[in-house]
């Protein structure tokens, strides 16, 4: 079945929600890093993972994940 639903499909929506719930893996890859929060904007085309990180010299950021799919390409098929 080709997908029909590409601004946000289900898809994007799921690695969004996917991504958030392994913040702590994350995390743990990323030495001297602490993930203070993080945040979802899952209603738009192309959801967002937004972090608040804060690194090891007290500095606060931000990290932008967007997740974007593709529309399916006969030729891969």
């Amino acid at each position: 079945m080709k997908t029909q639903q590409y601004n946000p499909s289900p898809l994007e929506r799921s690695i969004a929600q996917a991504i958030v719930a392994l913040q702590n893996d994350i995390q743990n890859q990323l030495p001297g890093i602490k993930i203070t929060g993080s945040k979802t904007v899952m209603e738009t085309d192309n959801p967002m993972v937004h972090f608040q990180l804060e690194d090891a010299e007290g500095d606060y950021h931000e990290v932008v994940i967007r997740v974007i799919q593709r529309i399916d390409d006969p030729e891969e098929a």
